[in-house]
């Protein structure tokens, strides 16, 4: 047995207080290619196993296969279950339609998230509970860990006029929250009713855990998701998506590999890190952005995950060699996420603080401090909605 047990564990392990939330009932499932049990064995399955009716499934950005790349629209199919896709090319196609919940009694929801902000799972699983509350459906989640752990957390919550799909609510990037409490902290904040929300929560697991303690496997919840060193490195890399730099995309390392055609290096290998060293690297991506071009930057290597401040670190970064390129060279400036009247750096950092400093030159100190104030409120704000002490 692993050290921790998920919720859909406990449906597997046929444990009585989580099997009776969905026995005998219809029910539809969001989940996603890592919603697995500790046995590789598909939550549906292990659901229809249990005495679930699984009568449709939802799948979020990527699929419900997760074969997707990022920010491509999935269509919706039916084979021997209609499978409904929650991401589409306009912001209406993020929630489900009505007549897709027709006939349903329950919704589960077992998704694997990665404990940033910028990811945007949680946020298809807040516009499912909202819409599932409206048609009057119970929304069972079935917890998961943060593989970030549930103690550090990183970058303020975004100022009014930011929000967007990767981040539907004003939350640290680095959140420190488990799926079924962040939906819990939605609960909250727009006053559902209590019983809007059912947890089947863990077993086993704390708040410091890495994921190698969970002893769980890791499935890639999305295709530039590979490793749990990936997600040590994300809520940080996901910044490089607002520049006109690679983020790795198209190479085996996404987020840790970084870089673009005849960067200059000097300035980014003078930095000292925290808990990181970096490696120059030569790469070519194989799509997305600078596909077939070789590119100069750098393998971030983490070397103590406990110290490493992946959020602060690619903010000095990125700085540090944008402030070498032109300015029409520095940021991305296609639509993102559905949004086109705002810079996606600016969405991701959530203001303009960060790109206004590298343009003007100005000193990274004052919005990083205000950056930590704003993180320290979130920390004391989420903790109202734990389920798991320290």
């Amino acid at each position: 047995m692993t050290a921790v047990q998920t919720g859909l564990d406990r449906i597997a392990s046929d444990d009585s207080d989580a099997v009776r939330l969905i026995r005998g009932r219809k029910v539809g499932l969001l989940g996603h290619a890592a919603s697995v049990d500790s046995e590789l064995r598909a939550a549906s399955a292990v659901l229809a196993a249990a005495g679930a009716q699984v009568s449709a499934l939802f799948g979020p950005e990527h699929g419900f296969a997760g074969a997707a790349q990022d920010m491509v629209g999935v269509g919706s199919t039916v084979a021997q279950l209609p499978i409904y896709s929650l991401y589409g090319d306009a912001p209406e196609d993020l929630s489900p339609r009505p007549e897709w919940l027709d006939g349903l009694d329950v919704i589960v929801i077992d998704l694997q998230d990665i404990g940033s902000r910028h990811y945007t799972y949680v946020w298809t699983a807040a516009l499912m509970l909202k819409a599932a509350a409206s048609a009057g459906l119970e929304v069972v989640v079935l917890d998961r860990p943060n593989p970030l752990g549930g103690v550090r957390v990183e970058g303020a919550p975004q100022r009014d006029g930011y929000l967007s799909f990767v981040g539907l609510y004003p939350i640290a990037v680095r959140h420190g929250l488990t799926i079924a409490e962040l939906l819990s902290w939605v609960v909250n904040r727009e006053n559902m009713p209590r019983d809007a929300l059912r947890v089947v929560p863990m077993r086993g697991w704390q708040r410091s855990m890495t994921w190698s303690q969970t002893g769980l496997p890791w499935v890639m919840p999305s295709p530039n998701m590979p490793t749990c060193d990936t997600v040590v490195v994300y809520p940080g890399g996901c910044l490089v998506e607002g520049t006109k730099l690679s983020e790795g995309r198209g190479t085996t390392r996404p987020f840790e590999i970084w870089g673009g055609p005849n960067l200059d290096m000097a300035s980014l290998l003078a930095l000292d890190l925290h808990g990181a060293t970096l490696r120059p690297i030569e790469f070519t991506p194989t799509f997305q952005k600078h596909a077939g071009q070789s590119c100069r930057g750098v393998q971030v290597h983490v070397t103590d995950a406990w110290v490493f401040r992946p959020y602060e670190a690619y903010q000095r970064m990125l700085a540090a060699v944008l402030r070498s390129e032109p300015i029409e060279a520095r940021w991305r400036t296609e639509t993102y996420e559905f949004v086109s009247d705002r810079p996606t750096i600016d969405l991701l950092t959530g203001g303009p603080e960060f790109r206004t400093a590298v343009d003007e030159g100005a000193p990274l100190d004052d919005g990083l401090g205000s950056e930590a104030r704003g993180a320290a409120q979130f920390d004391d704000e989420r903790r109202a909605s734990w389920l798991y002490e320290k």
